[in-house]
């Protein structure tokens, strides 16, 4: 082989580095298993011997790997109550603890903080940021409903486990504030890139489902179930500067979207399933979307009508309606589904207004929120003794606003909202494979 090199001289040398750099071995992305029951974070994450928490299993993954998550009932590492991603992972929540089959509804994974955790750290549930890319979440319970804070009696109806949504700085006695942030959060300045999030259930959220933006790619959000989230169930937007052409593109399908909660007890303010925001194509079909204060689809962003798509939705019980759109400046319409054919988006056929037979919905909340009402009463009397003596001192007269709500961000139970999975035959979000 010397000779050889001595004879051919710098052209054999320059061949043999060649070929040394095409045999070297790549990287190849490992599967981490991860259970809260039988693991224990010093393990390998093998199937046989598991991580024990989810935000230890994310540090340990490099980019691209997957992470299996077993039944069980997860909160972070000390209790947490947040995870960070800031590389792109593939997680998959509903695996048995031998992690032998995988069902979101018989082995269902929670990520569910409790009130305390509040105490810790006021982040979202899952914060996306950096490199996303490749992300997958697929499979998993996000509950906020045990770490907001309830009033004990005002805003509850019969039936129904909790009395209203406290919203900071208010909070029940020895509780802890409730956290308003996103169940999912995608961060802004995110390099972008394809993210997919399915087969999920998105619950009690005090500041959106899913929110945040991407510069390019596609975000997927397809086949979950979102119930009792306020302001908005999905909000998502294109990031790039260019606002002649679409960022990059949302397709939210099949998805099931009830009890979207306005910003305040006063159902003034945002309540919608899913917004129409800026910078990027949807196509948004064969949804069911229910039940919101304000409307089930906003579209008043003056994002390009040629850039969405609107079909095979089914719309029932939005309080304004089904849809309100501007389609110029200081001009809101609200249109029911069977006015939708009029509008002129790249596709919009098919959708329809109707309670869809025998819908799996906790009687006892639909109830609720059918009746919920927000009403004010002044108490002010210019003639009495206080003000009449503010009055003399030169001080302003005083009354006295008491405001009072029948229901207002309840928490809805994760066991019922599995229920909905498979409710209606190719519409909503179908009980997943």
């Amino acid at each position: 082989m010397l000779d050889h090199i001595r004879k051919f001289g710098g052209w054999i040398i320059i061949i043999s580095l060649a070929v040394f750099v095409l045999v070297v071995p790549t990287a190849y992305a490992e599967t981490i298993h991860v259970s809260i029951s039988t693991g224990n974070n010093k393990n390998p994450g093998t199937d046989e011997e598991p991580m024990k928490n989810i935000d230890k299993a994310i540090k340990k993954a490099e980019a691209g790997d997957t992470l299996l998550i077993a039944e069980g009932t997860y909160s972070g590492t000390f209790n947490i109550g947040y995870l960070e991603i800031d590389k792109p992972l593939k997680m998959y929540g509903g695996y048995s603890t031998d992690f032998s089959e995988r069902s979101v509804i018989d082995h269902p994974t929670l990520f569910q903080p409790d009130n305390e955790s509040g105490g810790k750290a006021r982040k979202a549930l899952l914060k996306l940021s950096k490199e996303v890319d490749g992300t997958v979440v697929d499979g998993f319970i996000f509950d906020m409903g045990m770490r907001n804070s309830y009033s004990p009696s005002e805003g509850k109806p019969e039936g129904v486990e909790t009395g209203m949504l406290l919203l900071p700085p208010k909070k029940a006695k020895g509780e802890k504030a409730t956290v308003t942030e996103q169940c999912i959060s995608i961060a802004a300045g995110n390099k972008g890139g394809d993210i997919t999030i399915s087969n999920n259930v998105f619950l009690n959220s005090a500041k959106f489902g899913i929110q945040g933006g991407i510069p390019t790619g596609t975000i997927t959000i397809t086949n979950n179930v979102f119930v009792s989230n306020r302001m908005a169930a999905i909000e998502v937007w294109g990031t790039c500067g260019d606002k002649n052409e679409p960022c990059g593109s949302a397709e939210i399908a099949n998805n099931t979207i009830l009890f979207t909660w306005s910003r305040l007890k006063d159902f003034m303010d945002m309540g919608y399933g899913v917004r129409v925001m800026t910078k990027m194509e949807y196509n948004i079909h064969h949804n069911i979307i229910g039940a919101s204060i304000l409307t089930g689809v906003d579209h008043t962003r003056f994002n390009n009508d040629e850039w969405i798509k609107l079909d095979n939705n089914i719309f029932f019980l939005n309080k304004q309606s089904d849809m309100e759109y501007s389609p110029d400046s200081n001009t809101k319409l609200n249109l029911s589904a069977d006015e939708f054919e009029d509008l002129e988006l790249a596709s919009i056929e098919g959708n329809r207004d109707e309670i869809p037979q025998g819908f799996p919905v906790n009687k006892a909340y639909l109830g609720g929120f059918l009746s919920a009402r927000y009403t004010e009463e002044e108490d002010y009397d210019p003639e009495s003794p206080a003000n009449l003596m503010r009055e003399a001192v030169g001080l302003n007269k005083q009354g006295k606003l008491t405001t009072k709500v029948s229901m207002f961000g309840n928490r809805y139970l994760w066991e019922d909202a599995l229920k909905l999975f498979g409710a209606v035959s190719g519409v909503g979000a179908q009980i997943p494979e």
